[in-house]
């Protein structure tokens, strides 16, 4: 394991709050439409209707409104949809609005890169990112590769995933192949999917983190991040410390769930998704991916021959609109 990384407490209170002094948020609304129509994914081609659209824009608005009525704490934002929130102009609004936020240290959204790309350029950059996913059976090769070159262009922080499958590691390592050096490509285990020796090799090749993913990690009473610095938010305002376990702390518009912040161990057996174990005190992950821990971009990039790895994955993060530096690597802030 690397060696500890000295974080700020995150329940180190402000005198004027009762909150963190640092939050991550990964927020999920009722939103579950998606433009593509992935076989291992259960919200494939759904439609939802104009009243969970309009349910789902008001919940994002308000959400937003919460995070910016409060200047004393500093968050990280992951959005987390069920379907693919870009294609919705809310949401491109909310990150837009998030980003210049000088409380909001870094916004990011899961996202198939479907939809447009100009509109980032809104976006104060130095604290917007995407974590994107190549669904190899939806989108072209090369349209999705253009999408890539264009945020690059753009000079917006992003990673790569595609989902461990057989069938897909041809497009991976041509992926792989085709992008930006310094572009991250992570590959997630597919669920249910034992791989052999051999075949977690050919993956790895690919993503030399992807050991992380292949088995799902004890998680039982080990010690993580989730619900203290670490929450889940519903579209209702409903917290949870984590997506994956249903116990509610209380409501983040009326603050009951403030008093249940604190560490506490995993009542689950096991977590094997990314956005759960990577908060996992018993892995090494805040290391890895220090700086880059919602958008999932490592702090080092992995090398693609042999040789040593390289420093900066991505380029020189500008200053902030608000003159703050950029957060390549934010001293304190919780990741």
């Amino acid at each position: 394991m690397s060696p500890t990384v000295d974080l700020p407490d995150p329940l180190r209170r402000r005198p004027d709050t009762a909150l963190p002094d640092h939050l991550t948020l990964l927020y999920r609304g009722p939103l579950a439409s998606c433009d593509y129509d992935c076989p291992y994914c259960p919200f494939a081609k759904r439609r939802d209707g104009p009243e969970t659209l309009r349910a789902d824009r008001a919940a994002l608005e308000r959400f937003t409104d919460w995070v910016a009525g409060r200047p004393g704490t500093r968050f990280s934002v992951l959005f987390t949809p069920w379907g693919e929130g870009l294609t919705r102009s809310w949401y491109r609004r909310a990150l837009i609005r998030l980003s210049h936020l000088p409380q909001v240290e870094r916004v990011a959204i899961q996202t198939n890169l479907s939809g447009r790309t100009a509109w980032l350029s809104g976006c104060d950059l130095a604290s917007v990112a995407l974590w994107t996913t190549y669904h190899p059976g939806e989108v072209a090769h090369d349209r999705f590769l253009g999408k890539a070159r264009a945020l690059t262009a753009l000079g917006v922080r992003f990673s790569v995933g595609v989902v461990g499958q057989p069938e897909h590691l041809a497009a991976a390592r041509r992926m792989r192949a085709d992008l930006p050096e310094d572009v991250y490509l992570w590959v997630n285990a597919a669920e249910g999917l034992t791989y052999t020796d051999a075949e977690a090799e050919a993956w790895q090749a690919i993503d030399p983190h992807f050991h992380y993913s292949r088995d799902p990690h004890p998680s039982l009473g080990a010690a993580c991040r989730t619900g203290d610095g670490v929450l889940s938010v519903d579209g209702d305002g409903e917290v949870r410390r984590c997506h994956f376990v249903d116990t509610p702390l209380g409501n983040l518009y009326d603050g009951s769930f403030a008093a249940a912040l604190g560490p506490s161990p995993c009542p689950l057996t096991t977590c094997d998704c990314h956005i759960g174990y990577v908060h996992l005190e018993t892995l090494d992950l805040y290391d890895v991916f220090r700086g880059g821990v919602i958008e999932r971009v490592p702090a080092v990039m992995p090398p693609r021959a042999p040789g040593p790895p390289q420093e900066a994955p991505h380029r020189p993060t500008p200053p902030r609109a608000d003159g703050r530096p950029g957060l390549s690597a934010p001293p304190g802030s919780g990741w």
